[in-house]
């Protein structure tokens, strides 16, 4: 899995789960610290990356704010590519 550990900070986490998804949990290894660092980890990354976008409303008044000529096809296609590229370099770090 090869988590990077700059500092360690022990935690004593307690959960309360149903027997078969303990038993399961613990049997196919994701209680283990580096297997549940690494489950942490991702789920912060997902929670970053949901709370960074714009809202629908945010950007229709960023939209609506905007003067000028519509965009063309080529234009937004531009855009689109950029948001892509940065996803995949987002992605491809973490």
């Amino acid at each position: 899995m090869g988590v990077y550990w700059e500092h360690i900070m022990s935690i004593t986490v307690e959960l309360d789960l149903p027997e078969s998804v303990a038993k399961e949990a613990r049997e196919s290894g994701l209680l283990e610290p580096e297997r549940l660092s690494v489950l942490l980890s991702e789920a912060l990354r997902r929670e970053r990356a949901e709370n960074s976008r714009p809202t629908l409303r945010e950007m229709m008044d960023k939209l609506h704010a905007t003067s000028g000529e519509p965009m063309s096809l080529e234009e937004i296609q531009l855009i689109v590519d950029e948001v892509r590229a940065e996803r995949a370099n987002s992605e491809a770090s973490h």
